[in-house]
């Protein structure tokens, strides 16, 4: 298998960044390597030290998916800026924000709308076999996640088998808005941060915290600040002055003006140690998400 020897100087930790919540279709097996669908590959990839280890994908690929050649120490002195950040960037060394493929990206935040990581993949899982191409490997089978197309020509019945609840017919509408708008990601990434989230924020099932994560995670907009509950209680109680933090854009504005052009790392990491921060247990009941005020 392909193998890619990590920079010294260039931290990376392949497990902090394939199951802190940025991503939903890997699943780590029970030799320790991760599994996982992008595109139409189904990528197997593993850490041994400073190398990775993997196949079903090229270098290039894996360099930018994981972007292996953002400079990682400059962002983390960059965000730096508090004891509690300080203290979340201690406990998630060699966390990267992955970049992916904006509308799987922007199609898996619409689900994950008042949901909780398990059910997320769960709805992801049941929407690929469904709408999605099915894919037979050297490694069993797979299916890809199912293009705009896909999902905006299906009968809403189906999609709603999906257990997408309420999402349903947001994801179809927004589909359909997407099949019919092909220049939409390239106008998305030449907007600034501000403009972009106001394009995306038009359609059906994107507010406020979904613009935000596709932003951020879709678009490398790093300044983007996603809240959601974990977030909104380590602002609202473990800064000073947090207590006036009340509203959405309140904090996502604080996170912005704290930690500056890179503060979608920050929200990472905080979101990372939530538990350790919070001194709460990360349960799988509780939502990662909260109504936009």
């Amino acid at each position: 298998m392909p193998a890619f020897r990590l920079r010294s100087d260039q931290p990376f930790d392949l497990d902090l960044t394939l199951s802190c919540g940025q991503v939903f279709r890997w699943e780590r097996d029970e030799t320790g390597a991760w599994n996982g669908i992008v595109g139409d590959s189904l990528i197997r990839i593993s850490q041994q030290g400073c190398s990775l280890i993997f196949e079903g994908a090229d270098t290039q690929f894996i360099r930018a998916y994981f972007q292996l050649d953002e400079d990682l120490p400059g962002i983390i002195s960059s965000i730096d800026r508090d004891p509690l950040v300080h203290a979340a960037i201690s406990m998630s060394r060699g966390l990267r924000i992955v970049r992916q493929p904006a509308w799987e990206c922007l199609a898996s935040y619409i689900i994950a709308t008042y949901a909780n990581i398990p059910g997320i993949r769960r709805r992801i899982s049941l929407l690929c076999r469904c709408f999605g191409e099915h894919v037979t490997g050297d490694r069993g089978e797979f299916y890809t996640f199912p293009t705009a197309e896909a999902i905006a020509s299906s009968d809403p019945c189906r999609i709603a088998e999906c257990r997408l609840g309420y999402r349903a017919p947001y994801l179809k509408e927004t589909a359909k808005a997407i099949a019919e708008d092909r220049g939409w990601e390239g106008r998305i990434a030449g907007l600034c941060y501000e403009d972009a989230r106001r394009d995306l924020m038009r359609l059906k099932g994107v507010g406020r915290k979904v613009a935000d994560c596709v932003l951020l995670f879709a678009f490398g907009k790093k300044e983007a600040f996603p809240v959601d509950v974990w977030i909104q209680r380590i602002l609202r109680t473990r800064y000073p002055g947090g207590e006036s933090l009340r509203t959405y854009d309140q904090c996502s504005r604080f996170g912005r003006s704290h930690y500056g052009m890179y503060a979608g790392y920050a929200q990472e990491y905080l979101f990372c140690a939530r538990a350790a921060l919070t001194g709460e247990r990360q349960e799988d009941q509780v939502p990662v998400s909260q109504p936009e005020r």
